[in-house]
């Protein structure tokens, strides 16, 4: 049997330990993520979702519990060393993409990723013919402003972009973060569309939050609900299938 791609194993997560206010935000959370795994996670607020991508991706220390990468130990890797193998998409279009710097160069950037930094000539024009195709891939004239910096980009250009940069390099996880909530609902649900095909058709592996019940029911492959810092459901196969948008409510409001 395949190991996961990514395991948690009884991962619990303390902020403001030591204090009056410390709480206890993950608790011994187990979680297996399969190769080609497509996760979708809900929750309310306080339930655990972004603490959760927070110490996926290194960003916050776990205080007990071990996290594994392809069955290596990386409990401890700083948020910089997770970067070699996963990288996150946020909410907000204007995270995750350098303002100043043009499409392309911002592209380019993320080629580089978790790569050793040297002194070389970036040689822009030889990636530009493969970023345009890319940025084509959007559908949303994102390849016609390959010379436009990003902070002139529209919020859903932007954020199109944020996901290119993620998925360029084709990381073994991917965290979706909500990463279409703050967009209109038209150029919300192209991104979505447009998430999906890429993930089926490059065959990766995501989780992604989300608050719309009809996307969670709609993608992915396995649903999460997150309750008090617990897994309350991780449902997959043909009990997902015939889940409902009323069911999963029932879920997220039960105590």
């Amino acid at each position: 049997m395949n190991k996961p791609i990514l395991e948690l194993k009884d991962v619990q997560t303390i902020v403001n330990q030591g204090t009056s206010q410390a709480a206890t935000i993950l608790k011994k959370i187990n979680l297996q993520i399969n190769a080609g795994d497509f996760i979708t996670i809900v929750g309310t607020n306080g339930a655990g979702k972004s603490t959760l991508f927070n110490v996926i991706s290194g960003l916050l220390p776990v205080n007990s519990g071990q996290i594994f990468h392809n069955g290596k130990d990386v409990t401890k890797l700083s948020e910089e060393e997770h970067t070699r193998f996963l990288s996150r998409v946020f909410q907000d279009p204007k995270m995750g993409t350098a303002p100043r710097m043009t499409v392309a160069e911002n592209l380019l950037l993320a080629a580089k990723r978790g790569e050793r930094r040297h002194f070389y000539p970036r040689n822009l024009k030889a990636h530009k013919a493969h970023f345009q195709q890319l940025a084509a891939t959007m559908h949303n004239g994102l390849d016609q402003h390959l010379n436009t910096p990003a902070g002139a980009l529209s919020g859903g250009q932007r954020q199109a972009l944020s996901f290119l940069m993620a998925v360029l390099k084709r990381p073994d996880i991917i965290l979706l973060d909500e990463h279409t909530a703050a967009l209109d609902p038209h150029t919300s649900m192209a991104l979505m569309q447009t998430t999906n095909q890429y993930i089926q058709k490059e065959h990766l592996t995501a989780l992604m939050i989300t608050h719309q019940l009809e996307d969670a029911l709609k993608y992915g492959n396995r649903i999460l609900v997150l309750n008090q810092g617990q897994i309350q459901v991780d449902m997959t196969g043909n009990a997902r299938k015939q889940l409902t948008a009323e069911k999963l409510y029932d879920y997220l409001v039960a105590k």
